[in-house]
């Protein structure tokens, strides 16, 4: 049974920080892309990041250069590391793991982030 477990989010003020976890588990990590997407109440769901089996990263145009993507492909955990924080940001957050072929496409149940003064 594949898991992907998110865990790190909370609350946080304006500028603050935040690292977001994602624990994956039923899959071979190393033959997956993983990524965080968000979704705010009312909105699309969007890209954040993503970080192939390679380490080739992918963000999204809003947190270029505030959030970073990794990967420890030894303890099956993806991060996000989450920087200069805005309201804007304030969103759910959830990890995904796509297969390198495509075949399989896995999302976890999300984590709230919540930006607020």
């Amino acid at each position: 049974q594949v898991q992907l477990v998110e865990s790190g989010g909370g609350l946080v003020q304006p500028g603050g920080s935040l690292r977001l976890s994602c624990a994956a588990s039923g899959i071979i990590f190393d033959f997956y892309t993983m990524g965080w997407y968000r979704q705010a109440p009312g909105k699309e769901r969007e890209l954040v990041a993503t970080m192939s089996r390679y380490g080739n990263t992918l963000y999204g145009d809003s947190v270029k250069g505030r959030f970073t993507i990794s990967r420890d492909n030894a303890k099956n955990t993806v991060y996000l590391q989450m920087n200069v924080l805005k309201s804007e940001d304030t969103a759910g957050y959830y990890c995904n793991a796509v297969r390198s072929d495509g075949a399989h496409d896995y999302w976890g149940q999300g984590t709230q982030v919540t930006v607020s003064s």
